[in-house]
This record gives C-alpha cells, structure tokens and sequence, in this order.
C-alpha cells in the first residue's frame, strides 16, 4: 500500500477493537491512501463506531452495509464518511427509507460524507440508489493525518 500511493485502499472490519491495536502497534505509519473502516448493520453493532475512533488512519468510515435494521443515535464525530447500503440478493431483507434518513440527518449533523450505494433487494440493478431524487456519492474532503 505503502509502494502505491496512486491507489486508495479501503480496509473493512467487524472487529474495530483489534484494527486499533494493530495501528497502534510499535513502527505502523499512517498513509493517506489507507482509509480503514467497521461495518454496522444495525443499533446491535453502534459501539464499533466508538471502537473505530480508536484507530489511527488517514480516513475513517462505516460501512452501514447491509443496513437490515435501524441504528439509532449514533455519534459521527470523527468519522469522515458513512457508506449505507441495503441487503442484496435471493431472500434479502428490505432496508426502510426511514433507516437511511436517520443516517443522512446525522452525516449532515457530524459534517460525515454520505454514500449511499443501493437500496438492495433481490434484483439491486431495478431499485437502484436514487435517495430524495437524486444520487449521493459524497467522498471526504481531507485526509486528517
């Protein structure tokens, strides 16, 4: 990653706690182009956020992906974009409207790009990722190290 710079490299995990560790490890180097992130798919999975600030990267985001449930309340200070998408797929899970807006009123709250990828469902292509009319495909402004 280090040998590409041209390149930017999203790193996702589950486990927010252990990514910590590892960058705070003796020797690891911050790089612009390594955005590294945590999964949430609903309020069961908030508290990984709050493990994820603990990390050292240029960039953090949550990849609110599938989304099969609401998240709540959520403290958006210090991520720098938030990626929503729905469950895609045979037997998929619809994701609700009222979900992905509480997420967006929130980005907008914490300054947080908003991406939202697709609505999912068993055919994604036909429903698409129009949101309030239009597309978003924010990405973050800066890197922060």
């Amino acid at each position: 990653m280090k040998s590409c710079p041209q390149h930017t490299f999203q790193i996702l995990t589950k486990r927010p706690n252990r990514m910590a560790e590892f960058t705070d490890a003796k020797g690891f180097s911050v790089l612009p182009n390594v955005w590294l992130g945590t999964s949430v798919e609903n309020a069961n999975a908030v508290e990984r956020i709050e493990m994820l600030k603990n990390v050292r990267t240029a960039i953090r985001f949550v990849s609110f992906e599938p989304l099969i449930g609401p998240v709540g309340e959520l403290e958006l200070d210090c991520i720098h974009w938030a990626i929503i998408g729905g469950e895609s797929g045979p037997g998929s899970r619809p994701m609700k409207e009222e979900w992905l807006e509480e997420i967006e009123k929130q980005c907008r709250k914490f300054q947080t790009a908003f991406f939202f990828k697709q609505w999912g469902g068993s055919n994604k292509k036909s429903t698409g990722r129009h949101y309030k009319g239009r597309v978003w495909s924010e990405y973050p402004q800066h890197s922060p190290a």
